[in-house]
C-alpha cells in the first residue's frame, strides 16, 4: 500500500515538475521574444549610425551595413557644438537631480513624521498633480519664466522641475519604514527635526535617494519639448534639443542623427549599468508601506 502511494505521489510530483517546467519554458519565450522586440529600434539606431544617407531609407532595411562609416560620428562634432550640448545636458540634470532630491526628501520628511492638522488631506491634493499632464502646466510655467526674466536661460530649465509629487512619494515611503525608536533615541540625546533628518534620515535613505536620481536624471537627460520652448540660444540647449540641427526644411540627415542620438544614450546606459543595484534596492525598500 505504502509503495502504491509513494508511486502516486512521485507520479504526481513528476507531472508538476513537467508542467512547471513548461510553464517557465513559456514564460521565457514570450520574455525574449517582447525583449527582442523592444531593443529592435535601439539596434536599427546603432545599424543607421553607421550608414550612408541613402542606405538609411533603404527597403528593405539592411540591418548591417555594407560599409561602416565610423566617420558619422566625427562628423556630427563637426557639424554641431555636441560638446557644449552635452555639457548642458549634464549640467542641468545634476543640478535637477541634486536640488529636486533635496526639496523633495524635506517634504517627504514633513509628511512622513510631523503631525500637523489637514497633512493627510494636503498629501492627496500634492498627489493628484501627478495626474496633470505636463502640457497643461507648461503655458502657465512659461508664462511665470517670463516674469521672472528667465526665458533663455539655465534657471527656466532647472527651478520648474525641482517640484515632484512622485519623488515626494516614493521618499515618504521610504521614511515610513524606518523605525520610529531611531528618532525618539535622538529626541533623547537632544537631537533637533532638522539634525535627525540630516544626519539619520539622510544614510538611511540613500538607496531611495539613488533611485529617485536615476529616475530625475534620466527624465532630465531626455527632455526635448520644455528645453524646446524657453531656450532659443544655441548655447545654452541640451543635446536632445541640439540633435534637432540635424532635421531641415527639406531634408533629414538621419545618418546624423542616428549617430548623435547613439551619443546621447551612451551615459544613460553607463549610468544604469553602474545603479541599477540601487534602481532594485531603492524600489523594494520604499513601496513596502502604505
Amino acid at each position: 500500500m505504502e509503495t502504491v502511494q509513494s508511486t502516486a505521489k512521485a507520479s504526481i510530483a513528476l507531472k508538476r515538475s513537467t508542467l512547471q517546467r513548461i510553464t517557465d519554458l513559456i514564460t521565457y519565450a514570450i520574455l525574449i521574444t517582447f525583449s527582442g522586440i523592444m531593443i529592435l529600434p535601439f539596434i536599427w539606431m546603432v545599424s543607421s549610425s553607421l550608414k550612408n544617407l541613402d542606405e538609411v531609407s533603404e527597403i528593405p532595411i539592411r540591418w548591417i551595413p555594407e560599409t561602416f562609416r565610423f566617420s558619422n560620428y566625427v562628423e556630427v562634432f563637426q557639424s554641431i557644438p555636441m560638446g557644449r550640448f552635452i555639457l548642458n545636458s549634464f549640467f542641468v540634470a545634476i543640478s535637477v537631480t541634486i536640488l529636486a532630491i533635496l526639496v523633495s526628501s524635506l517634504a517627504a520628511y514633513a509628511f512622513a513624521r510631523l503631525n500637523f492638522k489637514g497633512k493627510s488631506t494636503l498629501f492627496l491634493c500634492f498627489l493628484t498633480t501627478m495626474m496633470i499632464p505636463q502640457q497643461v502646466t507648461m503655458i502657465p510655467n512659461f508664462l511665470i519664466m517670463k516674469e521672472f526674466g528667465w526665458l533663455n536661460t539655465y534657471n527656466a530649465l532647472i527651478f520648474p522641475q525641482l517640484f515632484t509629487a512622485f519623488g515626494v512619494f516614493m521618499l515618504r515611503q521610504f521614511f515610513l519604514s524606518i523605525p520610529v525608536e531611531l528618532e525618539e533615541a535622538a529626541r533623547i540625546d537632544g537631537c533637533s527635526r532638522f539634525r535627525i533628518y540630516w544626519n539619520i534620515m539622510i544614510p538611511l535613505a540613500k538607496p531611495a535617494f539613488v533611485t529617485l536620481g536615476i529616475f530625475l536624471f534620466l527624465g532630465e537627460w531626455n527632455s526635448f519639448l520644455w528645453p524646446l520652448i524657453v531656450i532659443d540660444s544655441v548655447d545654452l540647449q541640451p543635446i536632445q534639443v541640439g540633435l534637432r540641427t540635424f532635421q531641415g526644411e527639406f531634408t533629414t540627415h538621419w545618418h546624423l542623427m542616428m549617430a548623435g542620438a547613439f551619443i546621447a544614450e551612451l551615459p544613460v546606459l553607463l549610468f544604469y549599468v553602474f545603479c541599477q543595484r540601487y534602481i532594485i534596492e531603492g524600489i523594494a525598500t520604499s513601496g513596502i508601506k502604505g
